[in-house]
């Protein structure tokens, strides 16, 4: 085996290696990350450790084990440096907030551009290919607009809606992160190739799972989706059909207890019928303005377009100032130290939480308090 004695730079490459072992895909991987402290720990267990992992058998412990590629370990490592960016693993501390927390994080990220990017405040906003006039207007409308409010605008960098959100952004001077569904070197569609080096340009950043040379394989854009709702507090849909990437896209973030945003259209919109059928569901808040999205992101206000944030003082004046029963008060007291889930809420003042649901509407109706994503409360 012939690893980095650097430890850091060892466990990325361990890391590439196992991504490399045939049949072993991320999922197995994390099952038997669970059983190392260290990545590189994994190439020392015997066949029958590696087999109590779920999903290895004899031959996926047999393909570790006899593991020889390094040298394609050190040729993925050479195109990262050449193509100018960066690899970091869910162990570094680097690696996005957000999106270590959803069920099935990715094990490497690939990078191009500012790091920083990547863990802060942002908004997915996804769309079909085919987008119409409307949905071209709507996705740069609220682009523009959501940048221009601090937030970071993540989509995918395909035809349509996607490259409308990241051009918007990128001319109000905002940040927006591109996430592929091939290599960082593989700009998918190559047209964007332009819009691409902007957005780095501006601060922004390019990312992928995938390693250096890896094609736009069909395959790789449904999973790919997922890490563009779970970078962000909310998935933005602009315009969709009942199939594609934008309703993966949506369901993920569901999945992932994060918001979801939905633009309506005209029944005369075949493009829209997507978005249409998530607002009849509840699957999806019908938005209509800027505001409608900014007054439901978990610990995100801003005051008019100054994007700065509520001062903990402000928060705290509304709630003392309303004629307020003991119990409510209770609550408030509560959430001034931190935003709580209504089982917490619950727990503390060991009431029922259907008692406690209909008082917490009496405070969000006196803008007291305002519930967030998975049923969170916090002060306005």
């Amino acid at each position: 085996m012939k690893l980095s004695t650097d430890k850091s730079k060892n466990r990325v490459e361990a890391l590439i290696a196992l991504r490399t072992v045939h049949q072993l895909g991320a999922q197995r991987i994390r099952l038997l990350l669970q059983k190392v402290d260290h990545p590189a720990e994994i190439f020392t267990l015997s066949s029958a450790e590696l087999e109590t992992a779920d999903g290895i058998g004899p031959a996926i412990a047999r393909a570790i084990l006899e593991f020889e590629d390094w040298a394609t370990v050190d040729r993925v490592l050479a195109q990262t440096q050449k193509n100018g960016a960066q690899i970091i693993s869910f162990y570094d501390d680097v690696y996005p907030g957000l999106l270590r927390e959803i069920y099935d994080p990715p094990i490497l990220l690939w990078v191009k551009g500012n790091i920083n990017a990547l863990d802060t405040a942002g908004l997915a906003v996804v769309g079909t290919r085919r987008a119409t006039d409307y949905g071209i207007k709507r996705a740069t409308e609220f682009s523009g607009q959501l940048a221009k409010h601090d937030l970071t605008i993540v989509s995918g960098l395909a035809y349509g809606v996607d490259a409308a959100a990241h051009k918007a952004t990128v001319d109000v001077e905002g940040t927006t992160v591109a996430v592929l569904g091939s290599g960082i070197d593989v700009i998918y569609p190559q047209k964007n190739a332009g819009l691409a080096a902007e957005i780095i340009e501006q601060g922004g950043a390019l990312i992928t799972e995938y390693r250096p040379g890896t094609p736009p394989d069909a395959g790789n854009f449904p999973e790919r989706n997922r890490i563009v709702s779970g970078l962000t507090l909310g998935t933005l849909v602009v315009e969709s059909g009942l199939k594609g990437g934008s309703m993966i896209t949506a369901q993920s973030a569901l999945m992932q207890n994060r918001e979801v945003f939905v633009v309506p259209h005209s029944l005369d919109n075949v493009n829209g019928v997507g978005c249409n059928h998530l607002i009849k569901r509840a699957a999806g808040k019908l938005v209509q303005s800027v505001d409608d999205i900014l007054e439901e992101l978990p610990n995100y206000q801003t005051v008019g377009n100054s994007g700065q944030q509520e001062t903990e003082s402000s928060r705290q004046k509304n709630w003392k100032s309303v004629d307020l029963d003991e119990q409510s008060i209770a609550i408030c007291k509560l959430l001034e130290k931190n935003p709580m889930h209504i089982d917490d809420l619950s727990d503390s003042l060991e009431e029922s939480s259907h008692q406690l649901l209909a008082k917490l509407l009496e405070l969000e109706m006196q803008d007291c308090v305002r519930q967030t994503a998975g049923k969170n409360f916090e002060l306005v």
